[in-house]
């Protein structure tokens, strides 16, 4: 029996991953920042150690991955987070620096497979290089946390990255993300969209795609994973349904020109606060104009991804946001 190590086992996406590990029947060791999100979260076969991995020294990580083949890097900010600027720098210290540590102190430790979780981001900076997403903090430096993982494991670890976009599910414990989303159409008379979409998945296909990629991705592979393309337009419906606001609310497709204005007015305010988005929302809107589609036979069957109901999720996913702001009330 192989043993894996998760980092973030208790976050939305470790822990779905520990649990397909398991399923497959490996042994799963973790470390996990207290508190655990709910009582009885992981199963009792799981190592669980409470700490935080970036405060350890070298000689303990490398104790601690010993007895470990593979290694799943599962944490990490992500674009939402608008951190103080230069954004570059923060998301450099946050996503870059931990995972270069932690890749080469798995390979000292001889761990075989690296994983790491990436962003469809950095296969957009690659695929359309007429938005600069190479000059914007947030797919720079997923691009160079793959690099740097890569390079790392070189000549001994085999390390891969998934490429992920829009995921949808829910755990106990967790508030989906998605429920900034659902707050910001709540009561409002319009809700636009622009014209492009986006791929999806469920948070059981990225666990099948972690686990998969471990056992046969190939080094310095990336894989953009996709289950579903969806327009912005239809998943904004899906909002304004599980708010009960359909016909109270609409949902138009508004050119980007119109909106353009307001998203330059939240980089500026952001700007003002000493803040500075990892993707300045004018590009990222401009971006909602393409249909950031992924072709999900590209991965499907190399990494062993299973077909979920994405739609079925992504209602779920929202009912739970929506419930939850009732009950807070």
């Amino acid at each position: 029996m192989t043993k894996v190590f998760v980092l973030g086992g208790t976050g939305f996406l470790g822990y779905y991953t520990i649990k397909e590990l398991l399923s497959q029947g490996y042994q799963v060791k973790t470390v996990v920042l207290p508190p655990m999100p709910a009582d009885n979260l992981l199963p009792h076969e799981v190592d669980v150690q409470l700490g935080d991995i970036n405060q350890m020294s070298d000689p303990d990580i490398i104790t601690l991955l010993s007895d470990c083949d593979g290694f799943i890097y599962a944490a990490g900010k992500d674009e939402r987070v608008v951190p103080a600027k230069p954004a570059m720098k923060f998301y450099y210290e946050a996503n870059v620096l931990p995972t270069q540590r932690l890749a080469r102190l798995a390979k000292q430790a001889r761990v075989k497979n690296f994983v790491v979780f990436g962003s469809y981001f950095a296969e957009f900076a690659e695929r359309l290089p007429q938005y600069h997403l190479r000059d914007q903090a947030y797919p720079n430096t997923r691009l160079l946390q793959e690099q740097i993982a890569f390079a790392e494991g070189e000549g001994s670890m085999k390390v891969s990255s998934l490429r992920l976009p829009y995921i949808f599910g829910t755990m106990p414990g967790r508030m989906p993300l998605w429920k900034m989303f659902v707050d910001q159409a709540r009561n409002q008379p319009v809700f636009p969209a622009l014209r492009g979409g986006t791929a999806m998945v469920t948070v059981e296909q990225v666990a099948e795609a972690a686990v998969g990629a471990m056992a046969h991705g190939k080094h310095r592979g990336t894989y953009a994973i996709s289950a579903k393309n969806m327009k912005y337009q239809e998943f904004y419906q899906m909002i304004v349904e599980a708010l009960d606001q359909t016909g109270k609310t609409q949902v138009p497709v508004v050119p980007f020109e119109q909106m353009k204005p307001t998203y330059e007015q939240l980089d500026q305010q952001a700007d003002a606060e000493g803040k500075e988005h990892g993707i300045h929302m004018v590009v990222s809107a401009e971006m909602q104009t393409e249909d950031l589609y992924l072709d999900p036979n590209d991965t499907k069957d190399i990494l062993g991804i299973k077909d979920h109901d994405v739609v079925k999720s992504i209602r779920q996913t929202l009912q739970k946001s929506v419930e939850a702001e009732r009950v807070s009330h």
